[in-house]
């Protein structure tokens, strides 16, 4: 049955998009994530500022030391302060994941839309290399490029995102098929409004609350797939700190000085579940409605 119209203006008519309510959302799981991602974000903005000491200082005579008074966190086997480059890495780690996150959403609602509203033969022909991308390990694809084009940020972040649009693009393409045929678009459509415009103001909406979603959960993919790069050495080069690369300089000191593995591997594991938690409360509420 076609969605009710109701007027945005004068001669023109959408349907009512729909929305994450705060009634829907369990608050507890909300509130939680929430409030640890923002605390997460923060350390990374003004942790830095706040805590001055230098992440790249060498001091040989501590190296190695364990947690305590002048050093909160110990050092590493450089004599390198661990917050201070747990507080920087959170910079990298963070921004290299969201980065990531908003060039797949991109890529992925640009797909799905035009395969979506073009002719059947462009819808096709999108649609199989979407197949035949999905076909491909992404990370098979992502260790490939950083290999031949050299291991940095940027290249991290683009292989990244341009390997992980395309269950977004599926999304957002089955949404607009079913969609494109309502009432509202019909009637904007015979009010000759241009198909950019259409998009933007009578779909796009109702694609947000979806998009929302796949975007929350897509950065947590992506921190975790920046963390495992960092690891191998693919990602974030030393003596530039990353939670990933600090996970690997402690392999060598995991008995010796166990705090190395243990704090950079806490923060993976708090920043990616936090991220999750807060993508299937997103869900949850879509799923309930109002």
């Amino acid at each position: 049955m076609s969605a009710p119209l109701s007027p945005a203006s004068p001669g023109t008519a959408v349907a009512p998009a729909a929305s994450l309510t705060p009634r829907a959302l369990s608050p507890r799981r909300l509130q939680l994530s929430v409030a640890i991602l923002a605390t997460l974000v923060l350390a990374a903005v003004a942790g830095p500022m706040l805590y001055r000491v230098d992440p790249d200082a060498l001091d040989f005579a501590r190296a190695a030391a364990p947690p305590g008074t002048g050093h909160p966190f110990g050092t590493d086997e450089s004599g390198r302060d661990v917050l201070a480059r747990l507080l920087v890495g959170a910079r990298v780690s963070l921004a290299a994941g969201a980065a990531a996150m908003l060039l797949a959403v991109a890529l992925g609602t640009a797909v799905g839309a035009v395969a979506a509203l073009s002719r059947p033969r462009i819808d096709a022909l999108l649609m199989r290399l979407t197949d035949a991308a999905l076909a491909i390990p992404a990370i098979f694809v992502v260790i490939t490029v950083l290999t031949f084009l050299g291991p940095s940020v940027v290249t991290l972040v683009v292989a990244i995102g341009a390997t992980s649009w395309m269950g977004l693009a599926r999304l957002v393409r089955g949404e607009l098929l079913a969609l494109k045929h309502q009432d509202f678009v019909e009637a904007a459509v015979a009010l000759g409004e241009r198909p950019v415009a259409r998009f933007a103001r009578h779909l796009l909406p109702h694609l947000w609350p979806t998009i929302l979603v796949n975007a929350t959960l897509g950065m947590g993919s992506a921190l975790l797939t920046e963390s495992a790069l960092s690891f191998l050495g693919l990602g974030v080069q030393p003596p530039a700190a990353s939670w990933g690369n600090m996970l690997s300089g402690a392999q060598s000191s995991l008995f010796s000085a166990p705090w190395l593995a243990v704090f950079p591997g806490a923060m993976i594991l708090l920043a990616v579940a936090t991220i999750n938690i807060l993508g299937d409360a997103l869900r949850d509420a879509l799923h309930a409605g109002p």
